[in-house]
Order: structure tokens, then C-alpha cells, then sequence
């Protein structure tokens, strides 16, 4: 109780309630913008938060974060183009309600839903994460070597549509970790004999060319040419809430299940959620023939995962310190920076932020129904925007950013390089978010490795000694051996059922 107590004293602030305002309303214009995803949006934040206190700055991602989850929903619904990944499994469908005139149901049942998803996961986050802290303090170097390859897999093998694509983004981003002497010898690796790399590459400065610089430039390549005027009639956003809620709870509970799931496998993310549960409610419904036809089924059931994803990926990054997905990778570098070290220990010398954390999470979903309204009422102007002046307003922003984060020039480039290297993955559909991941789970992965092979003096059979160590081992190769299988019989029904010529 007292813990609790101190937790309301640390938000019950006016700077607290003001910052998590603002970055509500940041969040839903960045997720109204097509193409500019959460995950941006955060890494934009960051800057910012170099001049908070850590219940703040954390507040301020967190807000963001879900704001822009849910507004990713109303560029899709309104023009058929999804503000983030995460709202593209549906976009289609929601476009078609909008040509049938339902558009108000449609966003109406994404705030709704979105809102509802929130809150469920956070009430796992809250009920799992102080459980698996207690899990953890049993952890050695075994066990977290296990959990970040198992994070590094499922980002190469699960998070993405075409692994050996997401093997090659994962080693650019291990390639990128070793930079520097951050690394258990001490011994200066690809430095090439510049001191400004002997720190390493700088992780704040990566992501915003990863994310932001490269949407600048993939922008400026298509010519930055205007989005339409939407045209779609929003009437009473409210209209049914009732209804829906008791005609959809199974869809709801199911997406929100799921997408939690997805949330708190390391590696995965909103957007995998929402393609994942739209599949899913595809397949289980009872008229799968209206899909695709502007059915509020599949929605409901996606959008209550994307948002419910968003609370179970908090619970690897805060009990383990490895993200479970994009937006959590950037928030463990914000966490480290303000002293708020993620892992276990934290749930016991520092258990008023943790609570703090919590609470955010429940009123973020709660005033994202009233700032959520208010976004949609305002869309049509956001959307008004020309891409010619966004765009060098956003890359303004970088390069204060990449600058502000060590005071040094040097960090621009890095983050201009990061964002030209962004920009020629996403051409060649190579992913980003193992890329992240490998620089994120790098050093943890070799440290870890490196200490336990000293511990054991070599032996690799000390790494199944222990029993969570030889779950967590075991479990990371059936994901492995799983893959490879199913790719070798997907060509080999490729190759027995040629298509014909």
C-alpha cells in the first residue's frame, strides 16, 4: 500500500500530468500521418526526455506510444492508407465500411476496442511481470544468454515473412554492436582508428535514422507529393458502444489474448499482433465470406491486439531488459540513461516506479477515448499536411535529436548514415526491427556468452545444465529446427506443384 501511495505522489504532479497531455496529443498526430509509424514517433520523443525526471519521461513513451497505435486507425479507415504497420491488417476493411457510410461505426469501434486492448494488457503486465521477477532472480549468464538469442530468433524467424531477409538485417545489427570497446576483452573493434567510434555507435542515434531519416528520404525519393482530402462523413463516434461490446466480447477477448501473447514473445510487435489475430478471426468466424467486405469483425478482434500487444511487450523489457519489439528497444536505451537499470532488482529497489509505470499504462487507455474522439473530429486537416513540409520539419527534429543525445556533431552523421542504410533495407524488404534487435541484444549476448563459457572453462554443455537454462536452450532450438523445416517443405511443395507456364 505504501508503495502504492508513492507511486500516485510520483504522477500526481502537474509537470507529470502536463507531459503525458502533450505527448497524447504528439502520439495521435504522428500516427495520423500514413507512413509515419509509433515506433518514429518515440524515437522523435526521445530528445525531449533528456531533460525529464524518469516517471515523466516514461510517461511521455508510454502516452505516445498508444496514442499513436490507435491513430495509425484513422488515416485507415478514412483513405484506405494505415497511419502505422500495426494498422494495416485491417485497413481494407475498415476503408470498406467507410464507402457503405459507416465510418463512425468503424472508428468507433477502433477507440473503443483500442482502448478496451490497452487495459487488458496492462492488467497482465501487471499481474506477470512482479511474477517473472521473481523467476529471474534465479537467472545466471546462462539463462540470459538463452533469452536474448531467443529474442534475436523469434525477431529473425517469427517477426519476419522471409527469415534468411531477417538473418542478414540481425547480423548488420550484431555487425553494429561490436563497434567500439564495449565488448568483454576491452580490445577496440572496428574503430579503423577513429576515436569517435571507441564508445561504439551511439543506440539513440541509430534508431532515428533507422526509423525517421529513412521515411524522410523513401518520402522524398516518391516526389512528397500531397495526400488526398478524406471525404468520409464521421457522425457519432459513440453510437452503439453498448451493442458492440456484447455482440463482439469473444472477438474482443480473443484479439486481446493473442495479441498480449505476441506482445510479450521478445522480438514481436503490434503490427504482428494485428496480422496474426485478423488471420485468426478469419479463420474461427462464422461468415468468413463477409471478409473483405467491410465486416467489423476482423477489426475488432485486430485492433484489440495492437493495442493489447503494446503492455505485453513491457514485460520482457522490464523483467529481463530485452524489448519486445521496436518501440520497447528505444525505451530500455531512455530507461538506461535515467539510471532506471530494467531487470529484476528493479521490482525490488526501485518498486514505486514500477507501480508508476502501471498506472501510466491505465491512464493512458483511459484518456485515449476523449483525446482519441477529438483526433478523429481533427483528422481531415491533419491529413492536409503536404509530406513537402512535414517531412523537413521531421528531419529537423532528427538532427537535433542525434546532436542533443552526446553534444557532438559526429552523432549527426551517424544517424544520416543509419537513416541512407534504413532506407535501402526497406527498398530491398528487408526488415529494420532485427536490425534494431541485433544492436540492442548484441553486447548482452556476447557478454553473457563470454562469462558463461569462462564459468563452465569451456565446456557448451554447461548451458543445459541447469533447468531453466536447458528450457529456455531446448525451446530457442525447436524455434530454430521449426523454421528450417517449414521452409524446406514449402520449397519442396514448390517443387512437386510447379506453376503452370
Amino acid at each position: 500500500m505504501d508503495t502504492l501511495e508513492a507511486a500516485f505522489g510520483l504522477i500526481l504532479h502537474w509537470d507529470v500530468v502536463t507531459t503525458i497531455a502533450i505527448a497524447a496529443i504528439f502520439g495521435l498526430f504522428v500516427g495520423a500521418i500514413p507512413g509515419l509509424t509509433a515506433t518514429m514517433a518515440i524515437a522523435l520523443l526521445v530528445p525531449t526526455t533528456f531533460f525529464m525526471d524518469p516517471v515523466p519521461a516514461i510517461g511521455a513513451m508510454i502516452t505516445c506510444s498508444a496514442m499513436a497505435i490507435f491513430a495509425g486507425d484513422i488515416p485507415g479507415t478514412m483513405l484506405r492508407i494505415p497511419g502505422t504497420p500495426a494498422s494495416a491488417a485491417y485497413a481494407d476493411e475498415a476503408f470498406r465500411m467507410t464507402q457503405k457510410g459507416e465510418a463512425e461505426i468503424a472508428l468507433g469501434a477502433n477507440l473503443l476496442f483500442s482502448a478496451v486492448g490497452g487495459l487488458f494488457g496492462t492488467a497482465i503486465l501487471m499481474l506477470m511481470a512482479p511474477w517473472l521477477a521473481e523467476v529471474a532472480l534465479k537467472f545466471s549468464s546462462f539463462e540470459y544468454f538463452w533469452m536474448a538469442l531467443l529474442g534475436l530468433t523469434c525477431a529473425t524467424f517469427i517477426g519476419t515473412g522471409a527469415p534468411i531477409k531477417g538473418l542478414i538485417s540481425l547480423f548488420i545489427g550484431l555487425l553494429v554492436a561490436t563497434v567500439g570497446l564495449n565488448n568483454p576483452a576491452g580490445v577496440p573493434r572496428f574503430t579503423f582508428g577513429d576515436i569517435n567510434l571507441l564508445g561504439g555507435i551511439d543506440f539513440i542515434s541509430a534508431m532515428i535514422g533507422l526509423f525517421a531519416v529513412s521515411e524522410v528520404l523513401r518520402v522524398a525519393a516518391s516526389g512528397a507529393r500531397s495526400l488526398p482530402v478524406p471525404q468520409a462523413s464521421v457522425g457519432n463516434l459513440f453510437k452503439g458502444w453498448g451493442r458492440l461490446f456484447v455482440r463482439y466480447w469473444p472477438q474482443q477477448l480473443r484479439g486481446n489474448i493473442l495479441g498480449t501473447a505476441i506482445g510479450v514473445l521478445p522480438g514481436s510487435g503490434a503490427d504482428i499482433a494485428a496480422w496474426v489475430s485478423y488471420a485468426v478471426s478469419r479463420k474461427f468466424s462464422r461468415t468468413p465470406e463477409k471478409f473483405g467486405t467491410g465486416h467489423l469483425e476482423g477489426i475488432v478482434e485486430s485492433t484489440s491486439a495492437n493495442n493489447a500487444a503494446l503492455g505485453g511487450a513491457w514485460v520482457p523489457a522490464l523483467v529481463f531488459g530485452i524489448p519486445g519489439d521496436s518501440i520497447t528497444a528505444i525505451v530500455i536505451g531512455v530507461l538506461y540513461v535515467k539510471g532506471v537499470n530494467p531487470g529484476p532488482t528493479l521490482f525490488l529497489t526501485n518498486p514505486q516506479t514500477i507501480y508508476a509505470i502501471f498506472l501510466i499504462f491505465i491512464i493512458a487507455n483511459l484518456i485515449m477515448v476523449p483525446f482519441g474522439w477529438g483526433a478523429i473530429k481533427l483528422a481531415k486537416q491533419i491529413l492536409r499536411v503536404p509530406p513537402k513540409i512535414l517531412m523537413p520539419v521531421i528531419l529537423s527534429f532528427c538532427m537535433v535529436g542525434a546532436f542533443a543525445t552526446n553534444n557532438a556533431t559526429f552523432d549527426v552523421s551517424v544517424m544520416l548514415v543509419f537513416g541512407v542504410l534504413g532506407f535501402i533495407m526497406e527498398e530491398n524488404d528487408i526488415p529494420i526491427a532485427p536490425c534494431i534487435l541485433g544492436i540492442v541484444l548484441g553486447p548482452m549476448l556476447e557478454q553473457n556468452f563470454v562469462t558463461s563459457m569462462i564459468k563452465s572453462d569451456g565446456s557448451f554443455l554447461a548451458f543445459f545444465e541447469r533447468p531453466i537454462a536447458a528450457g529456455l536452450g531446448l525451446f530457442t532450438l525447436f524455434v530454430w529446427g521449426a523454421s528450417f523445416v517449414s521452409s524446406y517443405l514449402a520449397q519442396r511443395r514448390a517443387a512437386d506443384d510447379p506453376s503452370p507456364a
